[in-house]
């Protein structure tokens, strides 16, 4: 994740592992990426400024690499890929690792306003992984699931984000994308938070649609 505003300021914001994937779509994001050394985690932030800074780059922006991990992962086997213009929909992981809102910073950067931040502001603290809440019907293909949503709760707790757009009553159509909701958790590490998703998809519940 790089920010760069229209003063030349760029800076990165750590990366995300987006490799659980189904049909080249991502159901499931995490941040900090598990076993990436800091050597390699420095090299892929840098490579991704510099990229950023050779073409002026403002805005909020994803550097996308994919990585050879056939054997040792190392930063000469990872490649670039392409870069996405924009925030994606896994950037709630970024926000629970270092604190900041970065639609509120997209749309600083857009006014045209410095960035508030330097890297040196900013650290990882924690775990953070994000789940894609899916209406589809894994006994057929994953095929989207249309119908009511006659009950639609939502989990709750320290370190539990939901961001969604519906609510019990309302219809899942046939016009958009399936996804209802992103869950989103924060922990100290990692196994804490995959104890929280765990607890937090216990409490979800989804009625009216697969």
């Amino acid at each position: 994740q790089v920010f760069g505003d229209s003063q030349g300021n760029i800076v990165h914001l750590f990366e995300r592992d987006c490799s659980a994937q189904r049909r080249h779509q991502k159901v499931m994001e995490e941040a900090p990426a598990p076993g990436l050394s800091s050597e390699i985690r420095y090299a892929l932030a840098n490579m991704a400024v510099k990229a950023a800074a050779a073409v002026g780059y403002r805005n909020a922006g994803t550097v996308e690499f994919i990585a050879d991990a056939s054997g040792r992962l190392s930063a000469d086997r990872i490649y670039f890929m392409e870069m996405n213009t924009r925030l994606q929909v896994e950037h709630p992981v970024t926000e629970m690792i270092t604190g900041m809102d970065l639609v509120e910073q997209q749309i600083r950067i857009a006014r045209g306003e410095r960035l508030a931040f330097t890297q040196d502001d900013l650290v990882i603290n924690g775990h953070a992984i994000e789940l894609r809440v899916n209406a589809e019907d894994t006994l057929n293909d994953f095929l989207p699931s249309t119908g009511t949503l006659t009950k639609y709760l939502r989990p709750t707790g320290e370190g539990v984000r939901v961001d969604d757009g519906y609510e019990e009553g309302m219809d899942i159509p046939v016009y958009y994308d399936p996804m209802i909701a992103k869950l989103i958790v924060h922990g100290r590490d990692r196994t804490e938070a995959i104890q929280k998703m765990k607890a937090a998809i216990r409490d979800y519940r989804i009625e009216g649609v697969a």
